[in-house]
């Protein structure tokens, strides 16, 4: 018995439709630094279990990720924010 030829999976949805690239909020709002202490920023940038959102997720530039991931650590070591949340 001859083998099946099987055509190759195409992915459909919206990742693959061109859209708008997600432009980065601290960019648009022209914050040189993210504080740790702004906890409302910060909360954007994590997930309800606790953890630091990807750029791909959020949006934003490599230099504000950077500074949001260092600020959402030294954040909870401060105990402004929960390392896990329940």
């Amino acid at each position: 018995m001859a083998p099946k030829k099987t055509q190759p999976r195409r992915r459909t949805g919206p990742s693959t439709a061109p859209g708008r690239r997600k432009s980065c909020h601290l960019c648009r709002d022209k914050v040189v630094e993210v504080d740790y202490k702004n906890l409302a920023q910060l909360r954007r940038y994590i997930s309800e279990k606790g953890k630091i959102r990807s750029r791909r997720i959020t949006g934003a530039c490599r230099r504000h990720q950077i500074q949001v991931a260092a600020a959402v650590k030294r954040a909870r070591e401060m105990a402004l924010l929960p390392y896990v949340s329940q």
